[in-house]
């Protein structure tokens, strides 16, 4: 997830890489050319497709009233709506964020567009189904996912999410964290506990999750959505001066953006990841890693290990 004190680092390595691709520059081509081959996967529990790159809101969202604060995340809505995007995630950790997205939304007249996935952050149940109250009230209608934030009070929101769902208020529930030091207890809730989702972090550097905790929620029909897919952009430093392979092309990899997405969306197992941005040029670039072809297994090797050998 990208946050608003990432954008400027990021802005300094697109001025400086010589990899700024024509898909970045005219995103609208590809938008216009390639929905057909939009990436799209299927939610384990249900056979719902959805594309396989949405949108986070970690502190890109958590924006002011007035117009000026308001305008550039209207336009990213926007702009990801136009470009097919369907999931936006947030949660109440993230201050006005979901309240905005539900302003945005509606201003635009997107809303039953749109897939919402939330969480609930709090302790006790009582605040975790006051917290639920409150994003329903943002959103105007239910989040289709509703998610444990990090774990706190797991056991407690699991059951009251449980009650929605089998209520037929919630359609999916799930548990998140950002952290490899959450994996095992992570692990432990999906042999335990029945969920749709599980939200986790993965990038070309941090590749844990991907050794046992995504083959196992595949295993168990649990959806993964990946958080942090540019590492809160830090990504972009450690390739600063490196130049794209010539074989990225192969795979419509032009900029480093697209080469650390579609090397997360590129594993079968992984149905949503969410960068964030407050940047419209940085969502179009995002979502041209959307549309196929997607990198194979043989080349998805090669690129964490080119990442790996040249990353600074």
């Amino acid at each position: 997830m990208i946050g608003d004190h990432n954008h400027i680092s990021r802005l300094r390595f697109l001025k400086q890489s010589a990899a700024v691709s024509s898909a970045f520059l005219f995103p609208d081509i590809i938008f216009s050319t390639q929905q057909a081959n939009m990436v799209k996967r299927k939610i384990h529990s249900s056979s719902e497709m959805i594309p396989a790159i949405g949108l986070g809101s970690w502190i890109t969202f958590d924006v002011g009233n007035s117009e000026d604060k308001l305008k550039p995340m209207r336009n990213v809505l926007k702009t990801f709506a136009d470009a097919g995007g369907l999931v936006v995630d947030s949660s109440p950790m993230y201050g006005k964020s979901e309240k905005v997205i539900g302003q945005l939304a509606s201003e635009l007249g997107i809303t039953n567009k749109l897939w919402f996935a939330t969480k609930v952050w709090t302790t006790g149940e009582r605040d975790g189904k006051s917290q639920i109250e409150n994003s329903k009230e943002y959103f105007k209608k239910f989040p289709m996912l509703l998610q444990v934030h990090n774990l706190q009070d797991v056991n407690t929101h699991l059951k009251t999410l449980r009650a929605l769902k089998e209520a037929g208020k919630l359609k999916y529930i799930g548990i998140t964290h950002y952290l490899d030091s959450a994996h095992n207890e992570l692990a432990s809730l999906i042999k335990t506990e029945k969920l749709d989702f599980i939200q986790i972090n993965l990038s070309v550097r941090s590749r844990a999750a991907e050794d046992h905790l995504i083959p196992l929620a595949a295993d168990k029909g649990i959806s993964v959505i990946i958080n942090r897919p540019f590492e809160t952009g830090a990504l972009f430093n450690t390739v600063n001066g490196v130049q794209l392979p010539d074989w990225a092309k192969d795979w419509n990899i032009t900029t480093w953006a697209t080469y650390f997405l579609k090397y997360i969306i590129s594993n079968e197992n992984v149905t949503c990841t969410i960068p964030a941005t407050s940047q419209v040029s940085h969502l179009k670039e995002n979502m041209t890693a959307c549309f196929e072809p997607l990198p194979d297994k043989a080349a998805r090797k090669q690129m964490a290990e080119y990442y790996t050998k040249n990353a600074r």
